[in-house]
Protein backbone atom coordinates (compact mmCIF):
# COMPACT_ATOMS: atom_id res chain seq x y z
CA UNK A 1 0.00 0.00 0.00
CA UNK A 2 1.35 3.50 -0.97
CA UNK A 3 0.12 6.53 0.20
CA UNK A 4 1.72 9.07 -2.64
CA UNK A 5 -0.86 8.24 -5.59
CA UNK A 6 -2.23 11.73 -4.84
CA UNK A 7 0.16 15.17 -5.15
CA UNK A 8 0.93 16.58 -1.71
CA UNK A 9 2.48 19.37 0.05
CA UNK A 10 3.44 19.69 3.90
CA UNK A 11 2.56 22.74 5.07
CA UNK A 12 4.47 23.77 8.00
CA UNK A 13 2.86 26.47 9.97
CA UNK A 14 0.57 27.76 13.06
CA UNK A 15 -2.81 27.49 12.74
CA UNK A 16 -5.22 29.98 14.10
CA UNK A 17 -8.59 29.46 14.52
CA UNK A 18 -9.88 32.50 13.70
CA UNK A 19 -8.24 35.33 11.37
CA UNK A 20 -7.85 34.08 8.15
CA UNK A 21 -4.17 33.10 8.17
CA UNK A 22 -1.28 30.61 8.02
CA UNK A 23 -2.36 27.12 7.80
CA UNK A 24 -6.41 28.83 8.09
CA UNK A 25 -5.70 30.14 5.01
CA UNK A 26 -3.09 27.12 3.37
CA UNK A 27 -5.26 24.16 3.15
CA UNK A 28 -8.24 25.42 1.68
CA UNK A 29 -6.60 27.71 -1.06
CA UNK A 30 -4.27 24.62 -1.90
CA UNK A 31 -7.23 22.01 -1.60
CA UNK A 32 -8.86 24.05 -4.01
CA UNK A 33 -6.23 23.51 -7.16
CA UNK A 34 -5.97 19.82 -6.69
CA UNK A 35 -3.60 19.14 -4.27
CA UNK A 36 -3.35 17.45 -0.48
CA UNK A 37 -2.90 19.83 1.84
CA UNK A 38 -1.05 18.30 4.88
CA UNK A 39 -0.32 19.92 8.25
CA UNK A 40 2.43 20.40 10.36
CA UNK A 41 1.25 22.90 12.91
CA UNK A 42 4.01 24.48 15.20
CA UNK A 43 1.54 26.10 17.44
CA UNK A 44 -1.76 26.97 17.70
CA UNK A 45 -3.61 29.77 18.45
CA UNK A 46 -7.30 30.84 18.64
CA UNK A 47 -7.18 33.85 16.71
CA UNK A 48 -3.84 35.57 15.60
CA UNK A 49 -1.92 37.62 17.69
CA UNK A 50 -3.43 40.75 15.38
CA UNK A 51 -5.88 40.95 17.95
CA UNK A 52 -6.01 42.19 21.87
CA UNK A 53 -6.26 38.88 23.08
CA UNK A 54 -5.19 35.51 21.74
CA UNK A 55 -4.83 31.53 23.38
CA UNK A 56 -1.65 29.98 22.70
CA UNK A 57 -0.49 26.68 22.54
CA UNK A 58 3.40 26.26 21.57
CA UNK A 59 4.30 23.18 19.54
CA UNK A 60 7.70 22.67 19.06
CA UNK A 61 8.14 19.51 21.59
CA UNK A 62 5.67 17.34 19.57
CA UNK A 63 6.66 18.54 16.08
CA UNK A 64 9.41 15.69 16.04
CA UNK A 65 7.63 12.99 17.15
CA UNK A 66 4.84 13.91 15.17
CA UNK A 67 6.87 14.33 11.85
CA UNK A 68 8.55 10.80 12.56
CA UNK A 69 4.91 9.12 12.49
CA UNK A 70 5.27 10.50 8.50
CA UNK A 71 8.11 8.34 8.48
CA UNK A 72 7.01 5.47 9.23
CA UNK A 73 3.97 5.98 6.78
CA UNK A 74 6.90 6.25 3.96
CA UNK A 75 5.20 10.06 2.83
CA UNK A 76 6.11 11.29 -0.10
CA UNK A 77 5.69 15.27 -0.85
CA UNK A 78 5.75 17.19 -4.09
CA UNK A 79 5.89 20.14 -2.33
CA UNK A 80 7.33 21.67 0.97
CA UNK A 81 6.05 24.84 2.10
CA UNK A 82 7.17 26.51 5.22
CA UNK A 83 5.54 30.16 6.63
CA UNK A 84 5.85 31.98 9.90
CA UNK A 85 8.14 30.23 12.61
CA UNK A 86 8.49 31.05 16.11
CA UNK A 87 11.61 29.84 17.18
CA UNK A 88 15.38 28.86 16.22
CA UNK A 89 14.25 25.37 17.06
CA UNK A 90 11.00 25.31 15.18
CA UNK A 91 13.82 26.44 11.92
CA UNK A 92 15.68 23.98 12.47
CA UNK A 93 13.08 21.31 12.55
CA UNK A 94 12.15 22.50 9.15
CA UNK A 95 15.59 22.09 7.85
CA UNK A 96 15.98 18.62 8.83
CA UNK A 97 12.10 18.08 7.36
CA UNK A 98 13.55 19.16 4.14
CA UNK A 99 16.81 17.43 4.51
CA UNK A 100 14.78 14.40 5.42
CA UNK A 101 11.66 14.32 3.02
CA UNK A 102 12.77 16.07 0.11
CA UNK A 103 13.73 14.21 -3.32
CA UNK A 104 14.41 15.03 -6.98
CA UNK A 105 10.52 16.02 -7.25
CA UNK A 106 9.93 17.42 -4.32
CA UNK A 107 10.25 21.51 -4.05
CA UNK A 108 11.08 23.36 -1.37
CA UNK A 109 8.83 26.90 -0.77
CA UNK A 110 9.85 29.22 2.05
CA UNK A 111 7.85 32.28 2.98
CA UNK A 112 10.43 33.90 4.97
CA UNK A 113 8.08 35.38 7.93
CA UNK A 114 10.89 37.54 9.63
CA UNK A 115 9.05 41.23 9.31
CA UNK A 116 6.93 44.36 7.42
CA UNK A 117 7.51 48.24 6.96
CA UNK A 118 11.11 47.78 7.44
CA UNK A 119 10.85 46.55 11.24
CA UNK A 120 11.59 42.43 12.28
CA UNK A 121 8.70 40.95 14.04
CA UNK A 122 8.77 41.86 17.57
CA UNK A 123 9.61 38.13 18.10
CA UNK A 124 12.32 37.82 15.40
CA UNK A 125 15.85 37.73 17.19
CA UNK A 126 19.08 38.28 15.62
CA UNK A 127 20.15 34.85 15.59
CA UNK A 128 16.78 33.76 14.30
CA UNK A 129 17.23 35.75 11.56
CA UNK A 130 20.31 34.09 11.12
CA UNK A 131 18.74 30.67 10.82
CA UNK A 132 16.33 32.14 8.54
CA UNK A 133 19.13 33.22 6.07
CA UNK A 134 20.66 29.00 6.49
CA UNK A 135 16.64 28.05 6.12
CA UNK A 136 16.27 30.10 2.51
CA UNK A 137 19.27 28.45 1.21
CA UNK A 138 17.01 25.19 1.45
CA UNK A 139 14.50 26.70 -0.91
CA UNK A 140 13.77 25.81 -4.70
CA UNK A 141 11.32 29.51 -3.86
CA UNK A 142 11.51 32.28 -1.70
CA UNK A 143 8.88 34.92 -1.31
CA UNK A 144 9.65 37.43 0.79
CA UNK A 145 8.13 40.92 1.03
CA UNK A 146 10.62 44.40 0.63
CA UNK A 147 11.32 44.14 4.16
CA UNK A 148 12.70 40.32 4.53
CA UNK A 149 14.29 40.61 1.15
CA UNK A 150 16.52 43.98 2.92
CA UNK A 151 16.98 41.60 6.08
CA UNK A 152 18.45 38.53 4.04
CA UNK A 153 20.47 40.48 1.85
CA UNK A 154 21.64 43.06 4.65
CA UNK A 155 20.47 45.75 2.46
CA UNK A 156 19.52 48.98 4.53
CA UNK A 157 15.35 49.49 3.99
CA UNK A 158 13.81 52.63 2.69
CA UNK A 159 10.67 53.96 2.24
CA UNK A 160 12.46 55.33 -1.78
CA UNK A 161 11.81 54.02 -5.02
CA UNK A 162 13.29 51.21 -5.49
CA UNK A 163 14.37 50.60 -8.92
CA UNK A 164 14.81 47.25 -11.13
CA UNK A 165 18.29 47.13 -10.69
CA UNK A 166 18.59 47.72 -6.83
CA UNK A 167 15.63 44.94 -6.50
CA UNK A 168 17.54 42.39 -8.97
CA UNK A 169 20.76 43.29 -6.97
CA UNK A 170 18.57 41.92 -3.87
CA UNK A 171 17.32 39.18 -5.87
CA UNK A 172 20.45 37.98 -7.35
CA UNK A 173 22.38 37.90 -3.75
CA UNK A 174 19.31 35.49 -2.24
CA UNK A 175 19.75 33.58 -5.51
CA UNK A 176 23.41 33.19 -4.96
CA UNK A 177 22.46 31.40 -1.56
CA UNK A 178 20.30 28.89 -3.27
CA UNK A 179 16.68 29.84 -4.35
CA UNK A 180 15.99 29.40 -8.35
CA UNK A 181 13.26 31.58 -8.19
CA UNK A 182 11.96 34.76 -6.00
CA UNK A 183 9.64 37.00 -5.88
CA UNK A 184 9.96 39.48 -3.66
CA UNK A 185 6.43 40.82 -2.95
CA UNK A 186 4.43 44.37 -1.56
CA UNK A 187 6.96 46.95 -3.24
CA UNK A 188 5.15 50.09 -2.98
CA UNK A 189 5.63 52.57 -6.10
CA UNK A 190 3.17 55.86 -5.25
CA UNK A 191 -0.69 54.41 -6.25
CA UNK A 192 1.09 50.95 -7.30
CA UNK A 193 1.86 48.32 -5.35
CA UNK A 194 4.44 45.67 -7.30
CA UNK A 195 5.86 42.29 -7.12
CA UNK A 196 9.52 41.85 -8.75
CA UNK A 197 9.64 38.16 -10.36
CA UNK A 198 13.63 36.74 -10.66
CA UNK A 199 14.19 33.49 -12.29
CA UNK A 200 17.32 32.06 -12.65
CA UNK A 201 17.91 31.94 -16.58
CA UNK A 202 15.45 34.66 -17.18
CA UNK A 203 14.58 38.26 -17.28
CA UNK A 204 13.74 40.15 -13.89
CA UNK A 205 10.30 41.50 -14.35
CA UNK A 206 8.21 44.06 -12.53
CA UNK A 207 4.31 43.44 -12.16
CA UNK A 208 2.99 46.36 -10.81
CA UNK A 209 -1.41 46.68 -10.37
CA UNK A 210 -3.28 50.09 -8.49
CA UNK A 211 -3.38 49.58 -5.03
CA UNK A 212 -6.32 48.93 -3.41
CA UNK A 213 -8.33 48.98 0.15
CA UNK A 214 -6.15 48.43 2.94
CA UNK A 215 -3.35 46.31 4.29
CA UNK A 216 -5.04 42.64 5.85
CA UNK A 217 -3.88 40.36 7.96
CA UNK A 218 -2.88 36.85 5.85
CA UNK A 219 -2.75 38.27 2.47
CA UNK A 220 1.45 36.86 2.54
CA UNK A 221 -0.34 33.72 3.39
CA UNK A 222 -2.88 33.57 0.55
CA UNK A 223 -0.24 34.97 -2.12
CA UNK A 224 2.62 32.11 -1.08
CA UNK A 225 -0.09 29.23 -0.97
CA UNK A 226 -0.98 29.81 -4.26
CA UNK A 227 2.68 29.79 -5.90
CA UNK A 228 3.08 26.56 -3.54
CA UNK A 229 0.44 24.85 -5.42
CA UNK A 230 1.21 26.24 -8.90
CA UNK A 231 4.64 25.23 -8.63
CA UNK A 232 3.28 21.54 -8.12
CA UNK A 233 1.18 22.05 -10.78
CA UNK A 234 3.76 23.11 -13.03
CA UNK A 235 2.30 26.59 -14.10
CA UNK A 236 4.96 29.19 -15.12
CA UNK A 237 6.73 31.35 -12.64
CA UNK A 238 5.28 34.57 -13.08
CA UNK A 239 2.11 33.71 -14.52
CA UNK A 240 1.74 32.49 -10.93
CA UNK A 241 2.73 35.25 -9.27
CA UNK A 242 0.39 37.62 -11.38
CA UNK A 243 -2.72 35.06 -10.57
CA UNK A 244 -1.61 35.29 -6.76
CA UNK A 245 -1.99 38.96 -7.08
CA UNK A 246 -4.84 39.40 -8.78
CA UNK A 247 -6.41 36.66 -6.44
CA UNK A 248 -5.35 38.68 -3.67
CA UNK A 249 -6.35 42.03 -4.71
CA UNK A 250 -9.70 40.86 -5.93
CA UNK A 251 -10.48 39.59 -2.32
CA UNK A 252 -9.35 42.96 -0.17
CA UNK A 253 -11.91 44.38 -2.64
CA UNK A 254 -14.89 42.23 -1.72
CA UNK A 255 -13.74 42.40 1.89
CA UNK A 256 -13.82 45.85 1.98
CA UNK A 257 -17.23 45.53 0.12
CA UNK A 258 -18.60 42.74 2.89
CA UNK A 259 -16.87 45.36 5.57
CA UNK A 260 -14.66 42.63 6.98
CA UNK A 261 -12.71 44.18 9.72
CA UNK A 262 -9.19 43.93 8.88
CA UNK A 263 -7.47 41.77 11.61
CA UNK A 264 -10.41 39.04 9.79
CA UNK A 265 -8.20 38.91 6.35
CA UNK A 266 -9.63 38.42 3.43
CA UNK A 267 -12.96 36.53 2.74
CA UNK A 268 -11.05 34.46 -0.43
CA UNK A 269 -13.95 31.87 0.06
CA UNK A 270 -15.91 33.80 -2.30
CA UNK A 271 -13.44 32.88 -4.84
CA UNK A 272 -12.35 29.49 -3.67
CA UNK A 273 -14.06 27.61 -6.95
CA UNK A 274 -12.35 30.20 -9.44
CA UNK A 275 -8.65 28.64 -8.42
CA UNK A 276 -7.15 26.00 -10.37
Amino acid sequence: MTHNNQKKIAVINDISGFGRCSITVAMPVISAMRIQCCLVPTSIFSNHTGYPDYFFDDYTAKMPEYIDKWKKLGLEFEGIYSGFLGSVEQIDIVRAFVRDFKTERTLVIVDPVMGDHGKAYATYTEEMCREMKRLAECADILTPNLTEACMLTDTPYSDKHWTLRELTAMAEAIRRAGPEKIVITGIRQGEFVANLVYEAGEEPRILRSHRVGSERAGTGDVFSSIIAADAVNQVPFARSVKKAGDFVKKCILRSEELHIPRPDGVCFEEYLTTLR
